[in-house]
């Protein structure tokens, strides 16, 4: 049976469930061999390419004394794998994603949901994707954690379509206090107990404003909008609404934030009240307009038939208007998630597995 060896960087939440659903796999065609296991301080290393047992590796990892691996030395390590190896990054570490290229140039393929190679600079993502290496990159949980939305958006460009326009809810965060706080049948509810209850759910980052800024909308924008064709610099090179009002940017704690918040209730109040009076409500997407050249991250109004409208929980939507899908193609569910974006991970896994497995 073919074989490919697997290397795993991240042993948080997504890494867990990656290994836990690895580790549950039944393929009949191909076989996954874990050679690597590390966090940012240690490593569990197979010192002759025999396979680990999968199903121990956090334990084993856990009384591992080898430290972890400078990234020269795993792409020296991986090199040598006498069978062809997947890299797996389930971390959103800047450092790693900057050296793509130097994986893909020795043959290392890359499974991933790091943002971070694909939103940084335009010459690192050509840098990765124009490359002389024999690596593959798939990134399909990089946006919308396991929704089949990059690998279908890639078929649609490489098979000829055009891209008119994107716009999505891409933050499952932004979704459920956007969900909770405008809504078709009207409430009272002000923005700063949404945003409270929201961090209490653990929806939110420790600091809010990690998500209320719009950058990790920004993130996900950037990627889809490089893949429809546009030539985005980087992701803060198009506007992008921040809902953290300017006067609470630089407070020091999250805690003096959500203190200070509800002094600014009353703006959010007034534009709930006039989506309201239009029957709209109120929604936090990212846009793309390709023939216009334009990207955006922004509130927006939508009518009450709108399917962003209808939206409950912390779901994912994304539109896809193209020349072939004139009538927006929708994708939507939960972006967000270790186990589901765990499965997009392993999915690109096996996609890579197909093409390089021997």
């Amino acid at each position: 049976m073919p074989s490919v060896n697997v290397a795993v960087i991240g042993a948080g939440v997504v890494g867990k469930s990656f290994l836990a659903q690895l580790a549950a796999l039944k393929s009949k065609s191909i076989t996954y061999n874990l050679i690597f296991l590390s966090t940012s301080r240690k490593a569990l290393i197979s010192s002759d390419y025999k396979p680990l047992d999968i199903a121990n590796a956090l334990d084993l990892l856990k009384t591992s004394s080898q430290p972890s691996l400078s990234i020269a030395d795993l792409i020296a390590y991986l090199k040598e794998s006498p069978l062809p190896v997947i890299l797996v990054d389930n971390t959103s570490n800047e450092d790693l994603a900057k050296s793509y290229p130097q994986f893909v140039e020795n043959g290392i393929s890359i499974a991933t949901p790091n943002k971070k190679a694909f939103s940084g600079s335009f010459k690192l993502w050509n840098e990765i994707f124009n490359n002389s290496g024999s690596g593959l990159v798939y990134h399909e949980a990089s946006v919308g954690a396991g929704l089949p939305l990059i690998s279908p958006l890639k078929e649609m460009v490489e098979t000829g379509d055009k891209v008119v326009q994107i716009e999505g809810i891409f933050s499952g965060t932004l979704s459920y206090i956007f969900n909770e706080f405008s809504t078709i049948q009207p409430n009272t509810a002000k923005f700063s107990q949404i945003v409270s209850v929201a961090k209490e759910l653990g929806y939110t980052e420790p600091d809010p404003r990690d998500d209320l800024n719009g950058l990790d909308v920004a993130r996900k924008v950037t990627i889809l909008a490089r893949i429809s064709g546009l030539p985005i610099e980087n992701s803060t090179s198009f506007p992008i609404h921040s809902l953290i009002p300017k006067e609470l940017e630089s407070v020091e704690s999250a805690a003096e934030y959500m203190e200070k918040l509800p002094n600014f209730d009353a703006e959010m109040d007034a534009l709930k009240s006039e989506a309201a009076k239009e029957n709209k409500v109120l929604r936090f997407i990212g846009k793309i307009d390709v023939p216009n050249n334009k990207v955006s991250v922004e509130i927006a109004k939508f009518d009450f038939s709108h399917p962003f409208a209808s939206l409950k929980g912390s779901d994912n939507v994304i539109s896809i208007k193209t020349d072939r899908y004139p009538n927006p193609l929708i994708i939507q569910g939960a972006g967000a998630g270790a186990d589901v974006t765990a499965m997009g991970v392993l999915g690109d896994v096996i996609k890579i597995a197909q093409r390089i497995a021997k």
